[in-house]
């Protein structure tokens, strides 16, 4: 049985438990174990989880499908570019705003959770699986593409929840970026819309 996350350690957490609470958000399946039912005091990792992931996935889509997207096919002077920091008229890729979000909350310590976005098929190298938790997890999803991962597993001495979710395809932008992109290999897929191109793994501390 997992423990619970107290969401009075971080103002994100309660946040995130208005979110599971008033959106229904979560579900899929469980690949290791049953969460177990709310404490008095806190909520359970999986559903602190399920939440997070709600809201970061909502803010990606808004900036892939109305921003990215929308600003290509106006043909717009300002374009989505992997090296949006050295030119002119551009703006960072959607995976580059999800990495930068991550990079600020595992800088915080007070987030009370990390979360990174993994692929099995990697342009870049920071996008490797760095576990073998993560290599299972990717997986799972690859095979399960509607359903969710979750587990357990140790770093450091620390022991950590984890959840994993699908990362699919979810505007042109995205996949035409991959599938044209000089670093693929010959048997990098083909990606269309809604493919599992990798997962966003979350990260709960454990107390």
């Amino acid at each position: 049985m997992f423990s619970k996350f107290d969401p009075r350690l971080s103002v994100i957490g309660l946040l995130c438990l208005f979110v599971a609470t008033t959106t229904g958000c979560g579900g899929g399946a469980n690949a290791s174990a049953t969460p177990s039912e709310p404490a008095e005091a806190g909520i359970p990792y999986k559903k602190f989880a399920d939440a997070v992931h709600a809201v970061m996935m909502a803010d990606r889509t808004v900036y892939a499908s109305k921003v990215v997207t929308r600003l290509k096919k106006q043909e717009a002077p300002v374009e989505p570019s992997e090296y949006w920091e050295d030119e002119e008229h551009t703006i960072p890729l959607p995976a580059q705003m999800f990495r930068m979000g991550s990079e600020l909350v595992f800088d915080n310590p007070e987030a009370g959770f990390t979360y990174a976005l993994k692929s099995k098929w990697p342009l870049n190298e920071q996008n490797k699986p760095k576990s073998d938790l993560e290599v299972t997890a990717l997986d799972f999803l690859a095979e399960n593409p509607t359903e969710n991962f979750y587990g357990e597993e140790e770093l450091g001495g620390e022991k950590y929840f984890v959840a994993a979710y699908s990362d699919k395809a979810v505007a042109e932008a995205c996949w035409s970026c991959h599938n044209d992109h000089p670093n693929r290999g010959d048997d990098y897929p083909e990606f269309v819309k809604d493919d599992v191109m990798g997962g966003v793994i979350v990260r709960v501390p454990m107390k």
